[in-house]
Protein backbone atom coordinates (compact mmCIF):
# COMPACT_ATOMS: atom_id res chain seq x y z
CA UNK A 1 0.00 0.00 0.00
CA UNK A 2 1.32 3.29 -0.95
CA UNK A 3 1.30 6.14 1.68
CA UNK A 4 1.51 9.73 0.54
CA UNK A 5 2.53 11.69 2.81
CA UNK A 6 3.08 15.08 0.81
CA UNK A 7 -0.37 14.78 -0.37
CA UNK A 8 -1.37 18.66 -0.81
CA UNK A 9 2.07 18.89 -2.16
CA UNK A 10 2.03 21.32 -5.52
CA UNK A 11 4.72 21.20 -8.38
CA UNK A 12 5.17 24.69 -7.81
CA UNK A 13 8.85 25.90 -7.06
CA UNK A 14 8.77 27.85 -3.75
CA UNK A 15 11.13 30.47 -2.11
CA UNK A 16 12.41 27.64 -0.01
CA UNK A 17 13.17 25.16 -2.83
CA UNK A 18 14.46 28.60 -5.02
CA UNK A 19 17.25 29.09 -1.69
CA UNK A 20 18.08 26.23 -0.93
CA UNK A 21 19.15 25.41 -4.99
CA UNK A 22 20.96 29.10 -4.46
CA UNK A 23 22.89 27.90 -1.40
CA UNK A 24 23.63 24.77 -3.05
CA UNK A 25 24.92 26.78 -6.14
CA UNK A 26 27.00 29.30 -4.49
CA UNK A 27 29.34 26.45 -2.59
CA UNK A 28 29.49 24.99 -6.17
CA UNK A 29 30.47 28.11 -7.35
CA UNK A 30 33.39 28.25 -4.71
CA UNK A 31 34.46 25.33 -5.64
CA UNK A 32 35.33 26.13 -9.12
CA UNK A 33 36.33 29.61 -7.63
CA UNK A 34 39.01 27.33 -5.59
CA UNK A 35 40.32 25.29 -8.26
CA UNK A 36 40.54 28.30 -10.88
CA UNK A 37 42.79 29.66 -8.47
CA UNK A 38 44.77 26.55 -8.23
CA UNK A 39 45.21 26.64 -11.49
CA UNK A 40 46.71 30.27 -11.74
CA UNK A 41 48.74 29.21 -8.49
CA UNK A 42 50.01 26.60 -10.69
CA UNK A 43 50.90 28.30 -13.54
CA UNK A 44 52.40 31.47 -11.66
CA UNK A 45 54.59 29.27 -9.09
CA UNK A 46 55.62 26.15 -11.24
CA UNK A 47 53.72 24.22 -8.96
CA UNK A 48 54.09 20.65 -9.71
CA UNK A 49 50.18 19.55 -10.36
CA UNK A 50 49.35 17.92 -13.62
CA UNK A 51 47.71 19.62 -16.48
CA UNK A 52 44.86 16.34 -16.57
CA UNK A 53 44.18 17.01 -12.95
CA UNK A 54 42.43 20.31 -14.21
CA UNK A 55 40.68 18.92 -16.83
CA UNK A 56 38.90 16.31 -14.09
CA UNK A 57 38.30 18.81 -11.86
CA UNK A 58 36.86 21.03 -13.94
CA UNK A 59 34.19 18.07 -15.23
CA UNK A 60 33.71 17.41 -12.12
CA UNK A 61 32.74 20.85 -11.45
CA UNK A 62 30.35 20.94 -14.57
CA UNK A 63 28.94 17.62 -13.49
CA UNK A 64 27.86 19.58 -9.83
CA UNK A 65 26.10 22.73 -11.47
CA UNK A 66 24.29 20.49 -14.02
CA UNK A 67 23.25 18.73 -11.70
CA UNK A 68 21.80 21.54 -9.68
CA UNK A 69 20.09 22.80 -12.75
CA UNK A 70 18.68 19.12 -13.17
CA UNK A 71 17.55 19.17 -9.32
CA UNK A 72 15.42 22.55 -10.46
CA UNK A 73 14.16 20.77 -13.64
CA UNK A 74 12.77 18.30 -11.83
CA UNK A 75 14.95 15.28 -12.93
CA UNK A 76 15.62 12.36 -10.36
CA UNK A 77 19.38 12.05 -11.93
CA UNK A 78 20.13 15.81 -10.60
CA UNK A 79 19.02 14.83 -7.06
CA UNK A 80 21.97 11.04 -7.51
CA UNK A 81 24.27 13.58 -9.23
CA UNK A 82 24.82 16.05 -6.63
CA UNK A 83 26.36 14.35 -3.63
CA UNK A 84 28.38 11.91 -6.15
CA UNK A 85 30.18 14.88 -7.69
CA UNK A 86 30.39 17.04 -4.32
CA UNK A 87 32.11 13.84 -2.95
CA UNK A 88 34.32 13.17 -6.00
CA UNK A 89 35.21 16.61 -5.89
CA UNK A 90 36.05 16.39 -2.23
CA UNK A 91 38.19 12.53 -2.50
CA UNK A 92 39.96 14.33 -5.77
CA UNK A 93 41.23 17.25 -3.83
CA UNK A 94 41.91 15.46 -0.85
CA UNK A 95 43.44 12.85 -2.95
CA UNK A 96 45.83 14.48 -5.32
CA UNK A 97 46.70 17.90 -3.76
CA UNK A 98 45.87 17.23 0.16
CA UNK A 99 43.60 19.84 0.59
CA UNK A 100 40.85 19.50 3.12
CA UNK A 101 37.79 21.27 0.78
CA UNK A 102 35.25 22.60 3.99
CA UNK A 103 33.02 24.15 0.88
CA UNK A 104 32.66 20.39 -0.58
CA UNK A 105 31.76 19.53 3.04
CA UNK A 106 29.61 22.30 3.85
CA UNK A 107 27.62 22.41 0.18
CA UNK A 108 27.34 18.35 1.27
CA UNK A 109 25.17 19.52 4.23
CA UNK A 110 23.44 21.74 2.25
CA UNK A 111 22.42 19.24 0.06
CA UNK A 112 21.09 16.48 3.20
CA UNK A 113 20.14 19.26 5.96
CA UNK A 114 18.18 22.07 3.58
CA UNK A 115 18.14 20.73 0.35
CA UNK A 116 16.49 17.27 1.16
CA UNK A 117 13.97 19.48 3.09
CA UNK A 118 12.27 20.93 0.64
CA UNK A 119 13.25 18.07 -2.48
CA UNK A 120 11.48 15.02 -0.40
CA UNK A 121 8.19 16.79 -0.99
CA UNK A 122 8.45 17.25 -4.10
CA UNK A 123 9.84 13.97 -5.52
CA UNK A 124 6.49 12.82 -6.70
CA UNK A 125 6.91 15.32 -9.52
CA UNK A 126 10.41 14.63 -10.49
CA UNK A 127 10.98 13.20 -13.72
CA UNK A 128 13.11 9.66 -14.30
CA UNK A 129 16.71 9.41 -14.87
Amino acid sequence: METNYFRGESPDKGWGFILALAAMLLFAVMGVGVDADELLQSKENHIDIPGWYFYLIFGVDLLIILSIVLIYLYRKSGVLLFPLGTALHFYFHLYYLDTFLYSDVTSLFLFVGIGLLVILPKWQFFKGL
